[in-house]
């Protein structure tokens, strides 16, 4: 769309930061959560528009106010009333900007984070100014609705929860194992015979079997036909180690919501050793750069299935990214209590047999209810003038 082109100015960039605490604690192999953070960026450009985003924050516990002050005394003078480029533009000059800094400070994750929760408001903002959803400002024509699973399930909670799921309309559920291996394998098995036609398992360890763990786990549920297996190792364990993975299993291996750059990703779809490809739009990337990583995943004949662990805003923008970016790819719903992801306005998701249908409203089409959220606020930082 030529008018993405079109210059914007922004006058102010905001940070909103929320804390809720859990009363169940979300555990996976190399943590756990005891409450809820989130980091939700607004823009208002000087026309009056605005735009939310999302940046991802969930660990380390501090995370969230830190972010926050990256995004406000840092990004925010880099964007402040001057005229902007297209948000895939702007995205690839902040990068390039803030290499060099993020490598002095040590900082590559965190900014990485800060620059896509604010790209995906900048999309957000200008598909308003087009008056068409993000999907469509992505890629015209693109689908109105995409296929969604089940995330964020403990192993031991399994059987209730894709019980409950169900329920709801999910027909597609993923586990996280990688706690005790032969506790893991029984249940994971038992969870496998009981699916109902039509119903997909798939298993998550969140990088947290030695490689011959990996191995061993992968053999013995070869025949159980995972959908995938999920970071059955360190992101960083080499090309040899997901080589050998690959080569002794059928199961589809999934990864990439640790990764970060272009270039790093283009390494893992050209290695071939992950079929499943998964950014996490507000951890890397925003709209901009995961759907290129999309779309050359499924160029390569790879799969994109969007990562996903935060609220409402970064949900829905990744149901807008996979819709853009087409395919038989999957939409990550933790089904976790979380006060966050449903704290936005209209409400959202609702499912039919295993799908959703994206909002119609203008950008991502929901906004963040403030007024619920406002009990679990722990910091509002602005830049720029909100008036």
């Amino acid at each position: 769309m030529e008018h993405l082109s079109l210059p914007v100015a922004l006058k102010s960039v905001e940070a909103h930061v929320f804390r809720v605490p859990l009363a169940k604690p979300v555990s996976t192999s190399f943590g756990t959560m005891r409450d809820r953070p989130a980091v939700l960026v607004r823009l208002e450009d000087t026309d009056g528009h605005v735009g939310w985003g999302e940046i991802w924050c969930n660990w380390p516990a501090c995370g969230a106010e830190h972010r926050a002050r990256l995004l406000v005394s840092d990004i925010a003078p880099r964007v402040l009333a001057k005229p902007l480029p297209a948000p895939a533009d702007l995205w690839a000059e902040l990068s390039a900007a803030t290499e060099i800094l993020a490598l002095q400070t040590g900082e590559t994750g965190p900014y990485a984070q800060v620059i896509a929760g604010f790209d995906m408001a900048y999309w957000d903002l200008t598909a308003r100014r087009l008056g068409v959803p993000l999907a469509e400002a992505l890629s015209p024509g693109a689908d109105r609705g995409v296929r969604a699973y089940a995330s964020g399930i403990h192993i031991l909670d399994a059987e209730a929860v894709i019980a409950q799921s169900r329920s709801v309309g999910y027909r597609d559920f993923k586990v996280k194992v990688g706690f005790d291996f032969d506790r893991d394998l029984a249940l994971i098995r038992n969870l496998s015979e009981n699916l109902r036609i039509g119903e997909m398992l798939h298993a998550d360890a969140n990088q947290g079997f030695t490689p011959q763990e990996a191995g061993a786990f992968l053999l013995a549920v070869a025949d159980l036909g995972l959908g995938w297996m999920e970071e059955p190792v360190r992101v960083d364990a080499g090309p040899t180690v997901w080589a050998e993975l690959a080569r002794l299993t059928a199961i589809p291996l999934a990864g990439g919501e640790n990764l970060i750059g272009l270039a790093a990703f283009d390494a893992a779809i050209a290695a071939g050793h992950l079929s499943v490809i998964q950014p996490d739009a507000a951890k890397w990337g925003g709209p901009s750069g995961c759907l290129a990583v999309a779309r050359a995943a499924l160029r390569a004949g790879r799969r994109y299935c969007p990562h996903f662990l935060g609220a409402g805003i970064g949900l829905v923008a990744s149901a807008h990214i996979l819709a853009a970016a087409g395919g038989d790819g999957l939409l990550e719903i933790d089904v976790n209590p979380n006060p966050l992801r449903d704290a936005i306005t209209p409400a959202w998701p609702d499912l039919a047999e295993g799908r959703v249908a994206l909002p119609d409203a203008p950008g991502i089409g929901v906004e963040p209810d403030l007024g619920r959220l406002e009990p679990f606020r722990t910091a509002l930082l602005r830049a720029g003038d909100a008036t």
